[in-house]
């Protein structure tokens, strides 16, 4: 009996995820515009699928370059940024980050295995706080959706967050602080069972083996779809956001000049953050209703550090001292990060 309860709340758990999906926002919200406020409903759609069909084009490009670096093996050139001394693999670790093709889920199994292998859980810090920030699809996708100084700015401040974590974990560490960092954990992460990031070799030229090629078709596809779905909905928010919420309530709370705004930005982004990809068009709804830069900036650094598939991330593999620490660094971080940012811009 129990194990016919456990599947038959497992059906009911897949079909409550096939219902209440993005795909089912992204349905819901011009059928609630059409019937609740129906002379709306045309601006809002004018402003979703102008700035969605703005960015088709960077979507095209960040789908082939995801298909090309998981197709390729770029995974065994990032693990070894793990190798040598420990200075050395903090720094190659925030840059690194900034580069991988990994989501937040896939980062599971490679840093358990880095931990397993005796890396240094100062670098491995650096890698977590800066690949949840920035990979090279993101940055296309925060250009289109902000400009290139944005997404400059972003790439820059995930590895200065890297680098902050990282040497920040060495000191405490050097103080006697996380003596076990790790939990005790079964194999497997939740992207599925797919190979070790350590097994095979990077082949540029994946082309000529038709595993790769294989690969780089459903990477193609699987990315295709994620990307036009969380851009979807992403643009529909921000229409709402711009038809709706007066702009004076905005500028209000996260506009104008100093420290303030920045820390707001910082705080409201750590719950309010959807993913990498959705972040920037609502930062660029937000900015339109009065958004200072440096609030913008905190907002989007802290939130992809506190996003729920970043913290379960690191939550799964290591104790609550260590969970701590990564949030810690990753909020104070965005609103330094923030500071620094409305300094320049």
């Amino acid at each position: 009996m129990t194990e016919i309860a456990v599947k038959g709340f497992d059906e009911l758990r897949r079909r409550a995820d096939s219902i209440f999906s993005v795909w089912t926002l992204i349905l819901l919200i011009p059928v609630a515009v059409a019937l609740f406020d129906g002379e709306q409903l045309d601006p809002v759609l004018r402003i979703a699928i102008g700035a969605f069909s703005g960015t088709l084009a960077y979507i095209a490009v960040a789908v082939l370059l995801i298909a090309y670096l998981k197709a390729s093996g770029a995974e065994s050139v990032v693990a070894r940024a793990f190798e040598g001394r420990e200075t050395r693999m903090i720094v190659l670790a925030a840059f690194f980050g900034g580069l991988a093709p990994f989501c937040s889920c896939e980062v599971i199994p490679f840093v358990a295995g880095l931990l397993a292998v005796g890396a240094p859980l100062s670098a491995v810090m650096a890698f977590w706080l800066s690949s949840p920030l920035i990979d090279p699809p993101t940055v296309l996708i925060t250009a289109a959706a902000l400009g290139w100084e944005f997404a400059i700015g972003k790439a820059v401040a995930a590895v200065a967050l890297g680098l902050m974590g990282g040497f920040g974990v060495r000191f405490l560490i050097n103080q006697g602080a996380f003596a076990q960092p790790l939990k005790n954990r079964s194999s497997g992460g939740c992207c599925g069972g797919g190979p070790s990031p350590f097994e095979g070799r990077s082949m540029w030229r994946f082309w000529k083996d038709s595993r790769r090629i294989k690969s780089f078709r459903s990477e193609a596809m699987v990315n295709a779809l994620f990307l036009i779905k969380w851009l979807a909905l992403a643009y529909l928010l921000e229409a709402l956001l711009v038809t709706y919420v007066p702009a004076e309530a905005i500028g209000g709370v996260v506009g104008g000049e100093g420290l303030f705004p920045i820390v707001i930005g910082a705080v409201v982004g750590a719950p309010a953050y959807l993913n990498g990809y959705a972040a920037p068009a609502l930062v660029a709804g937000l900015m339109e209703q009065g958004m200072s830069a440096g609030a913008a900036m905190a907002f989007m650094v802290a939130g992809a550090v506190s996003s729920v598939p970043a913290m379960a991330a690191v939550w799964s593999l290591v104790k609550r001292s260590v969970f701590l620490a990564y949030m810690c660094f990753g909020i104070v971080g965005a609103i330094v990060i923030g500071v620094v940012f409305a300094a320049f811009v």
